[in-house]
């Protein structure tokens, strides 16, 4: 179906960043076997979440090499369908982190999502492990940048956190809870690595409002820490909406496929505004995106940025965005979701 009027994604954003669309969990695995489990559950429900291979805490002392080119052959091999799979590397301090890098981007950097690097301490280290990325990138022949993500989970991170978020490659910044804490000697207790204590102590609010704050003013996703329920749905959900309501959290770590769907429920937008979205977007389309009047109410650009996101956070968490915007705006460019809207269609 042709119209005369560009996408929302070549004209909205013209010569500007655009904001990163990215799916609602990202979901971590350590083994094989969880990697490839959590592969069946993607080709399952269709890419409303990611999986990060863990070559950090996931690999034996040793083995770090072995444990690399294991990820290698999950994220090479064919049941990764729609290329949303990633890979945490170790930390700058230990010795394997660059041949982490040589094998995994070196042998598979054409498919994979994205780099993880956790543990910086500073936007140096960001800068500097962005920079060896870059260079295997360049010797391994592979023409696009990886996008990375950062944890911040070191009190030197969360210091120079909007530096961090600044750099040029960076996607997401990830909050980690549990180093964090840990990083305070015991002036936090340890309830404050689970619900409620995490969402109400004072240093732990101060961090991920300040993470939440610098990713977004950046243009980059806030990604937050993982909940330790793993049964409780609705202790899972709710977590999930705090995160996303009270600290602007667009992305959430899930360690269990328990977790994923109410993970990806809480963090859809409301449906009515999705309705919304898709008729004042398909409006300012047939306007040539100029300014409309939408029941009663004026629309321009301004608006249409706001409204477009929106409709592609409801896209890449599952929801099914109505017919005509899909026509126009979805279909032939994200078709792999349509199994994800059937999926968690039927669970609304």
């Amino acid at each position: 179906m042709n119209h005369p009027a560009p996408h929302p994604r070549d004209v909205l954003f013209a010569g500007e960043k655009p904001f990163p669309a990215l799916p609602a969990v990202d979901h971590y695995a350590g083994s094989e076997k969880l990697m490839r489990k959590a592969l069946s559950l993607q080709n399952e429900l269709g890419p409303i979440f990611d999986i990060t291979c863990d070559c950090e805490d996931g690999a034996r002392t040793g083995a770090e090499e072995e444990h690399a080119r294991m990820v290698v052959e999950v994220v090479n091999g064919a049941d990764n369908r729609f290329g949303r799979v990633g890979a945490r590397i170790h930390d700058i301090t230990h010795p394997h982190w660059q041949h982490d890098l040589e094998i995994l981007v070196g042998q598979a950097g054409q498919r994979l999502a994205f780099i993880t690097l956790p543990k910086v301490r500073s936007a140096a280290d960001t800068s500097a492990q962005i920079a060896k990325l870059r260079r295997v990138e360049a010797a391994a022949g592979i023409e696009r940048a990886l996008p990375v993500h950062v944890l911040i989970e070191t009190h030197g991170a969360l210091r120079e956190v909007w530096q961090i978020a600044d750099q040029d490659g960076v996607e997401s910044l990830d909050f980690g809870l549990m180093d964090f804490v840990s990083g305070h000697h015991g002036a936090i207790p340890g309830a404050a690595m689970k619900s409620p204590g995490q969402f109400e102590h004072p240093l732990i609010v101060r961090a991920k409002a300040e993470i939440s704050a610098a990713a977004l003013a950046s243009g980059v996703i806030p990604s937050h820490n993982v909940t330790t329920e793993l049964k409780d749905i609705d202790f899972i959900r709710r977590d999930a909406e705090r995160a996303r309501r009270e600290f602007g959290y667009l992305r959430m770590w899930s360690i269990h496929p328990n977790q994923i769907v109410p993970i990806v429920e809480a963090m859809r937008p409301d449906f009515s505004e999705v309705q919304e979205a898709a008729e004042i977007l398909i409006a300012a389309q047939d306007a040539d995106w100029g300014p409309i009047q939408h029941t009663g109410r004026l629309h321009d650009r301004a608006s249409y940025r706001y409204y477009w996101e929106l409709l592609l956070r409801a896209h890449h968490t599952g929801m099914t965005v109505p017919a005509p915007a899909a026509a126009r705006f979805f279909v032939g460019r994200e078709g792999a979701r349509a199994a994800a809207e059937r999926y968690v269609g039927t669970r609304s």
